[in-house]
């Protein structure tokens, strides 16, 4: 079971990680996953709705974890402050200080403080219901009673849980068409959290502490020397014996240096027992006077140690072990990374914790002498610099550049920003549109669950307090016009940082949110997961179908996929299942299609499924058609075409050549290089292709026979040639996918 094993993997790395961190994170995980557990088992968790924790409403937020498990937590249920329960009068009623704090702002005090958080802006939604009462707040200042007491009515039969009052302070959202993303204050507390790896920490010991002593140790010993020092010649010892003769002070320098080491080693950790070191300090400490207590064997095993650093380092007081650990203190004096990392949190004490940074030049420069006197002049490392710029509010373009958006996951967590902003503009209230904005921007964060039967995940418009105001919000020409614009962008700087990934589902869903306010309506599709598909498609996969279809129609990808002509209407047959009208004939195709990746008669029904869900973004191209058609991306796509496709398909070749440790990450791999190839092949759909596919026959010989026909294949079908029904063509080239039922021809194990 997914979640037993999820908890089996979270103990195991709570038990053996290195990094405290990381065993304090698993633990967390850990009490998560069994609280999954315990609420399946207990019938309180029904996972697979959108109500999966008994009696809660769909709108509450709820604690998810990896695979859309609803742990039964609310994320908006958390004690009053000490300041919150300050404001309660003795009396207060409630059978919960959360209720009463929550009924107290639905008095005058409580809506006033309310209304004058409204008027100035002083208020930060982090989760949704912490705007309802400002919600209430606004309906009753503009007179709508009887809606402010119906949505008073929804929410009360949890206001002794959930907050629903925002955090009272100035809004740190980003303006304009900035967005960031992470805080400011979430970004300093990584920096804190910056630690000195042990194997660096215990470099730096050695160099600090254990060199020098080791340095006077070996003096000593040489100090009782008769003739030349010992040392190596073609691995055999040459040289005077220790133990010979005496110094005067050497009594006194023994016992220094035993009282320094015990210091060290109660300070520090010990030497290996079976090091240089250990056995000349071992031998020390029962050489009070002189060697009489040693044997002639422990004698040897002095000079060989003495022979063995002189050889190496050369001998104590020398140019050549004089420079070494010149060198090796200046190393130990520069600053460790972690150190930096702290002087550059302490900088970020300057800007608003909850808000971001204007600019990164103000943090950026060298330290200081009144940062770290020891290391004034030191440069700011660019990977801390990086991890900083996670909180610099810039247009998306320019954090893609900066690397600080990395992947269309992380594009989908800060175009909210953005989006929030444009759907709020449809609200002429400037005081309800902030509110809006702000507790569309908290939405986006909630975690989604796992859903089975074709059911969605809860939509915006769902919670009472946002329904509530629904009719105070006009649809603007300006609003529709700069989201279809801000669409239009944004898809091409997904296709163009990431075009060797299809657009992730996180994506897909802010991109219909800003399809749903330009008055669009497209059929954009999401990736479904293939251990709980049912077998059925909605009628939005015919129609993106139908589009891809007309709009590919005789190119490169629709020869190389053999997409249909068209999809007639009489040939339409749906049905209604779930209370969703289905397209049969579409998951029919699907298939029937999915039959060439059948390479087993008994395959599992995971690899069935994917090998079906491959055919749906196939048919579909999983949104590219529909978005380069209905945003007029056609002729941007006609010149960036050539070098999208050549990182797509460069990206897929150095996918194959990274090595395959099990059967599952061969699978994975060989998936995500299928997608990456289809995906370079849209783009190549587009423009000329024969300078690319040069390149990439050049670049896949690297992969050996192993990929030969995958590249054969492609270059036959741009020459004209077409798959059989089994995916091959005359030459022995073979369509690329990346799902198998059974055995994957191109398969590494």
């Amino acid at each position: 079971m997914y979640a037993t094993g999820r908890l089996q993997h979270a103990l195991e790395r709570a038990l053996v990680a290195e990094d405290p961190a990381v065993r304090r994170r698993a633990a967390v995980r850990v009490d998560a996953w069994r609280t999954v557990l315990e609420g399946m088992a207990s019938g309180r968790l029904t996972i697979g709705t959108r109500t999966p924790v008994a009696d809660t409403p769909a709108w509450v937020t709820l604690e998810v974890v990896t695979g859309g498990f609803a742990t039964g937590r609310y994320v908006a249920e958390s004690p009053p402050s000490a300041d919150e329960l300050a404001r309660l009068p003795e009396n207060a009623p409630g059978e919960t200080d959360r209720e009463r704090v929550n009924l107290w702002y639905l008095g005058d005090e409580g809506l006033a403080e309310l209304g004058q958080a409204l008027r100035t802006g002083r208020c930060r939604v982090d989760v949704p219901e912490e705007s309802a009462l400002l919600v209430v707040a606004w309906l009753l200042e503009h007179g709508h009673f009887a809606a402010a007491l119906d949505l008073v009515a929804e929410l009360r039969p949890l206001m002794h849980r959930l907050r629903f009052t925002p955090t009272f302070g100035p809004s740190s959202a980003p303006a304009g068409a900035v967005v960031r993303r992470q805080s400011v204050d979430e970004v300093r507390a990584q920096l804190r959290q910056a630690t000195v790896p042990p194997r660096i920490a215990a470099m730096r010991e050695t160099l600090k502490v254990w060199n020098p002593l080791h340095d006077r140790l070996v003096a000593l010993w040489c100090d009782t020397v008769d003739g030349d020092l010992p040392e190596l010649i073609s691995g055999a010892v040459s040289g005077g014996w220790p133990c010979r003769v005496w110094p005067d002070d050497w009594v006194e320098r023994r016992r220094q240096w035993l009282d320094d080491y015990a210091i060290a080693a109660e300070l520090h950790h010990a030497r290996h027992p079976r090091s240089n070191f250990a056995r000349l300090q071992s031998a020390l400490e029962r050489c009070p006077l002189d060697s009489s207590a040693l044997t002639g064997r422990e004698v040897g095993w002095i000079r060989r140690a003495l022979a063995n650093t002189i050889s190496a380092h050369g001998a104590p007081g020398s140019e050549a072990r004089a420079a070494l650990r010149t060198a090796q203190n200046e190393a130990a004096a520069r600053p460790t990374y972690a150190t930096l990392a702290h002087v550059l949190s302490t900088r970020l004490d300057r800007f608003p914790r909850d808000g971001g940074l204007p600019a990164l030049d103000p943090i950026a420069g060298d330290v200081d002498g009144a940062e770290l006197p020891a290391v004034a002049g030191v440069a700011m490392p660019p990977h801390l610099l990086a991890k900083a710029a996670r909180a610099l509010e810039a247009p998306i373009g320019e954090l893609v550049d900066r690397g600080v958006i990395g992947s269309g996951e992380v594009l989908a967590e800060v175009l909210p920003q953005v989006t929030s902003q444009l759907l709020a503009a449809n609200i002429a209230d400037p005081v309800l549109a902030s509110v809006y904005a702000q507790t569309y921007a908290a939405f986006r964060r909630r975690r989604s669950l796992l859903l089975l039967n074709l059911d969605h995940q809860v939509r915006f418009d769902e919670l009472p307090w946002i329904s509530a105001v629904a009719q105070y919000r006009d649809r603007s020409q300006k609003a529709t016009r700069a989201a279809a614009q801000t669409l239009r962008e944004t898809t091409a700087v997904a296709l163009g940082a990431f075009p060797q990934t299809i657009l992730p589902n996180p994506l897909v869903r802010e991109f219909r949110a800003l399809v749903s306010q330009a008055d669009l309506g497209l059929p954009l599709v999401e990736e479904v997961a293939a251990d709980i598909f049912t077998g059925t498609f909605t009628t939005k996969w015919r129609e993106a179908a139908s589009v891809a279809s007309r709009v590919l129609s005789g190119t490169l990808y629709g020869r190389y996929y053999d997409l249909p002509a068209a999809w007639p209407a009489a040939e339409r047959r749906s049905r209604i299942r779930w209370r969703k009208l289905t397209a049969d004939d579409f998951a029919e195709m699907c298939r029937r299609r999915a039959q060439e990746a059948h390479t087993s008669q008994t395959p599992g029904y995971v690899a069935q499924n994917g090998t079906v869900l491959e055919q749906s973004q196939i048919l579909t191209s999983h949104n590219l058609a529909v978005l380069i058609e209905a945003l007029d991306l056609t002729d941007w796509l006609r010149e960036v075409g050539p070098e999208l496709a050549d990182r797509a398909f460069s990206w897929a070749i150095q996918r194959q050549t990274q090595p395959v440790s099990t059967w599952i990450s061969g699978l994975q791999g060989l998936k995500n290089t299928a997608y990456a190839w289809r995906q370079g092949i849209f783009f190549l759909s587009y423009c000329d292709p024969v300078n690319v596919l040069d390149e990439l026959e050049d670049r896949a010989r690297v992969l050996g026979p192993r990929f030969e026909p995958v590249v054969t294949g492609l270059l036959d079908v741009a020459a004209g040639d077409r798959f059989d029904p089994a995916g091959r063509t005359s030459r022995g080239g073979r369509r690329l996918l990346g799902w198998s039922a059974g055995p994957h021809w191109c398969s590494l194990l």
